[in-house]
This record gives C-alpha cells, sequence and structure tokens, in this order.
C-alpha cells in the first residue's frame, strides 16, 4: 500500500503565528487532506510558529537556522523527491494564497492538452479573467508590467502573473528544482524565464487570493529595490546560461 498520497503541499513559514492558523483552517475547510498531504517548511521561525503548528497535529520540518524563502522550497522538493510524490503545490502561510486553489491546481496538472500533454508547472495567477479582486499598489503594478515584458522578450509567451508564489509542479519540474543551482534563493520572474528556455511546459490558471494583512512582505522597504536589482541579474544569469553556455 502506498504509504503517501500522490500530491504534497509544500508551505514555506517564517514567524507566521499571525497567520498560520487561517492558513489551516481554510485547508481544513476545503478537505485538502483528502487529497494531498500537507508539509509545513519552518524556516527557523523566532515566533510560535512552530508551536501551533504541532498542536494542529501537522507535519513540519524545522530548520534550525534560517535558510531563506527559495532554499526552504527546495528543501520541500526535495523531500516530495525521496518520498516518491508525483506533485507538489506550494502556497505560501501569509494567508494570502487561499486553499481552495489547490483543487483546480491539482486538477489542472492532470488535465492534457490538445497535443495529450500535461503541464509541467500549474501557476495561480491574480491577473486573469475569473482572478478575485487583488489589490496592487502602482509600484507593484509596473513591476509585474517589466516582468512581462521580458518574459516575453526572452521566451516569446505571455504570462499573466510573472511574480506568483501559489504554484503546482509535476515530478519532472520539481525534480530540476531539487538540484544544486537549478532553484534561485528568490524565485519569482527569473524561474519562470528558466523553465520556459528550458521547454518545461507552463499554463496559468485564475486564482482566488487575499492582501496580506498582518506581518510584513519579504520586498518591503528597501528590500524591494534589492529584490529588482538581484532579480535582474538572475535573469541575465540564466540566459547567458541556457543560451549562450547550453547547459542545463
Amino acid at each position: 500500500m502506498r504509504e503517501n498520497k500522490e500530491l504534497l503541499i509544500v508551505i514555506p513559514a517564517y514567524n507566521e503565528e499571525k497567520n498560520i492558523q487561517r492558513v489551516l483552517d481554510q485547508l481544513e475547510r476545503n478537505e485538502i487532506a483528502q487529497i494531498g498531504d500537507i508539509l509545513i517548511m519552518n524556516d527557523a521561525s523566532r515566533d510560535s510558529t512552530e508551536r501551533l503548528v504541532s498542536q494542529r497535529g501537522y507535519r513540519q520540518i524545522v530548520n534550525r537556522s534560517r535558510l531563506g524563502y527559495g532554499n526552504t522550497l527546495q528543501e520541500g522538493y526535495r523531500y516530495a523527491l525521496r518520498k516518491g510524490y508525483e506533485f507538489v503545490i506550494q502556497m505560501d502561510a501569509d494567508a494570502q494564497h487561499d486553499a481552495c486553489n489547490i483543487r483546480p491546481i491539482y486538477q489542472r496538472l492532470r488535465e492534457t492538452d490538445a497535443d495529450g500533454r500535461c503541464p509541467d508547472i500549474v501557476m495561480g495567477s491574480r491577473f486573469m479573467r475569473g482572478s478575485s479582486d487583488f489589490p496592487v499598489s502602482a509600484l507593484k503594478r509596473a513591476a509585474y508590467a517589466w516582468f512581462r515584458f521580458l518574459i516575453r522578450l526572452i521566451t516569446g509567451r505571455r504570462i499573466a502573473d510573472p511574480t506568483t508564489g501559489l504554484q503546482g509542479l509535476d515530478r519532472r519540474a520539481f525534480s530540476y528544482y531539487s538540484q544544486d543551482g537549478h532553484y534561485d534563493k528568490y524565485p519569482d520572474a527569473n524561474m519562470v524565464i528558466q523553465m520556459l528556455l528550458l521547454g518545461f511546459r507552463i499554463a496559468e490558471i485564475p486564482a482566488v487570493m487575499h492582501a496580506r494583512t498582518d506581518g510584513k512582505s519579504m520586498h518591503h522597504g528597501w528590500n524591494a529595490v534589492w529584490y529588482m536589482v538581484r532579480m535582474l541579474w538572475s535573469i541575465i544569469k540564466i540566459v547567458f546560461r541556457i543560451r549562450v553556455l547550453k547547459r542545463v
């Protein structure tokens, strides 16, 4: 008998004591445990996140020193690979990604296109017809437009939501991400460009998302400026590696 389900939901969390209860409540209301296993990747939280997750009885891996968002997700992919999962859906622990999106993403991952192939990555989009209303500042709108432009310029693909962290991946995709050098510490539009250039199939579906009400985004304040500079540099390196050096 199979010990695990074929789907693993990976939720990276760092100091989310004000939000994690709502995320777990959503998972239970949507009966997600019926279709997938749930793993909280606790990135050395200094608050009560670890205790709250343990009290609710959820599977949890705790980093004793902080790895950062991307590295923590990568550890989740490696866990999924070791345990034999076929699909991973990643969602954030800040309650912005509604758990109601999990079933549609899971369905789309297993749905064949006209050519008989399934997507490798399914992205939950805030900016498609059918998506819920999501408030966005003028500065963020400009950043999203810039990333959309870069993705289309480099790959020829139109991506509605280039920075969404709500994604489903098949085993081929998360196996690739699990390898050293294949996943960035700050995964966003850079990873979309990488996977498109490598021939991975990416699909988007409309998603229900909510504005953060507690805690701070990892891109707040001056971090946002550093993020934009680092993201552009990451994209340049990826394009050079794949198109010039022909490395996968």
